[in-house]
C-alpha cells in the first residue's frame, strides 16, 4: 500500500497473507469471516445441531465437515446456506492461492452463489491495486464485481452503484435514506476537485464514475483491466480506449458483459447495429498484445476489440471472467492448484 491510504476494507484483505509472487493465501481468520455472514450466523431459536457446528468452526475452520453434519440442522434455508458456504471454503481451501481458486471456478465452470465470486474479484482486486493513489482506477475497478445503474442526462452517462439506486428515476440514493423514504441529493460524481472523499467512502460505494467517451473513467478501466491480467494470466497488454470499431481490422472481440457479447456477435456477422443497440454501448477498446505473448495465429499483428455495454434498463454488469476464458491465447497447461 501507498503508506498513505487504505480503501476497500470490508472486504478482508488484511486477513490474507501473500506468497513470494504475491498471490493470495486463505488464512484461518479470512475462513472465519465468512462464519459472520449473516446468513450464517445462527440466530438464538437455531436447533443444537446448527449452534454446534457454527462454534466448531469458528474455532477450527478448516476441519472437515460431513454431509451429515449439515443434514442434521433442522431449518431448511439453513442447511441450504450451511451447504453453499461449505462447499464454497472447501473449494478456497483446495487450492494454494485466492487467484488459483478464482480461475478454476471461471475456467471450469463452477457454480457459485454471485456474491461469493464478486466478493472474491473485490479482494483479488484490492491486492492488485494495493499501491494505485488513482482513486478513478479504484471507482473503475468496482465495476468488476459490483453491478452499476448508468444515468445519460445531457451527453453525459454517469455510472452508480446499483445499491445505491432507488426508484424508478435512477438517481443515486444512499440505501439508508431510500429504505425509510427520506429525499435526499444525488450523491456525489467523481472528479478531480473531490478525489479525497473517495478513500472515506469507499466500502460505502455511493460515488458516481464518470463512464462519458473521452473522459477518464473510460481509459481508467482499461488500467484496471491490463492490471488484472497481467496478475492472474502473467501477459503484459495495452488497452486503449477508442471512439469506434474498426470493421476492416475486427478479426477478434470480447463482450465484456452479455450485452456487448451480443452485440459482438452481431458485429462479427457482419451485421449493421441498429440505432438501439448503439446506445448500449458504454465503452469500446483496443486490445494489444506484448511481442512475446501467445496468442493465436489469426490475432498475431492484429489488436483485440473489448466491448462493454448496458442492459436496456440500463443496468451494467461486468463479467471480468470474460476476459479470462475470451482472450486469444494459449491458457497454461499446468494444473490450476
Amino acid at each position: 500500500m501507498s503508506g498513505r491510504h487504505d480503501f476497500w476494507l470490508a472486504c478482508g484483505h488484511h486477513l490474507l497473507d501473500k506468497d513470494e509472487q504475491g498471490r493470495l493465501l486463505a488464512t484461518d481468520e479470512f475462513l472465519k469471516a465468512y462464519l459472520a455472514r449473516p446468513e450464517i450466523v445462527p440466530p438464538d431459536e437455531a436447533c443444537a445441531a446448527e449452534l454446534a457446528l457454527h462454534q466448531s468452526l469458528l474455532s477450527n475452520p478448516r476441519q472437515t465437515v460431513g454431509p451429515e453434519r449439515v443434514a442434521a440442522i433442522i431449518d431448511a434455508d439453513a442447511r441450504e446456506n450451511w451447504s453453499l458456504m461449505i462447499a464454497w471454503r472447501d473449494h478456497l481451501a483446495a487450492y494454494t492461492s485466492l487467484e488459483s481458486a478464482y480461475l478454476a471456478i471461471v475456467r471450469l465452470q463452477l457454480k457459485f452463489p454471485r456474491i461469493f465470486l464478486d466478493q472474491l474479484v473485490q479482494v483479488i482486486l484490492r491486492s492488485i491495486l494495493d499501491d494505485c493513489d488513482d482513486v478513478f482506477m479504484l471507482r473503475a475497478a468496482e465495476l468488476l464485481f459490483r453491478s452499476q445503474k448508468l444515468t445519460s442526462h445531457e451527453g453525459t452517462l454517469l455510472a452508480s452503484d446499483e445499491e445505491a439506486v432507488s426508484g424508478a428515476n435512477a438517481i443515486p440514493l444512499l440505501p439508508l435514506n431510500s429504505l425509510l423514504g427520506i429525499a435526499q441529493a444525488p450523491v456525489d460524481v467523481l472528479s478531480e476537485e473531490n478525489t479525497d472523499l473517495y478513500w472515506e467512502r469507499s466500502d460505502a460505494f455511493d460515488m458516481s464514475l464518470d463512464l462519458t467517451a473521452g473522459r477518464r473513467g473510460v481509459a481508467a478501466l482499461g488500467l484496471v483491466l491490463t492490471r488484472w491480467l497481467r496478475h492472474l494470466l502473467g501477459i503484459d497488454v495495452k488497452i486503449d480506449a477508442v471512439a469506434e470499431l474498426l470493421d476492416e481490422n475486427f478479426v477478434w472481440y470480447v463482450g465484456l458483459d452479455a450485452d456487448a457479447t451480443r452485440i459482438g456477435d452481431a458485429l462479427w456477422s457482419g451485421d449493421k447495429l441498429c440505432e438501439a443497440d448503439r446506445r448500449l454501448v458504454v465503452g469500446l477498446y483496443r486490445m494489444t498484445f506484448a511481442p512475446d505473448a501467445e496468442v493465436i495465429a489469426r490475432v498475431q499483428g492484429a489488436p483485440t476489440h473489448l466491448i462493454l455495454a448496458m442492459s436496456a434498463d440500463y443496468t451494467l454488469r461486468l463479467k471480468p471472467q470474460n476476459l479470462i476464458i475470451g482472450l486469444p491465447i494459449q491458457h497454461p497447461t499446468e494444473a490450476l492448484n
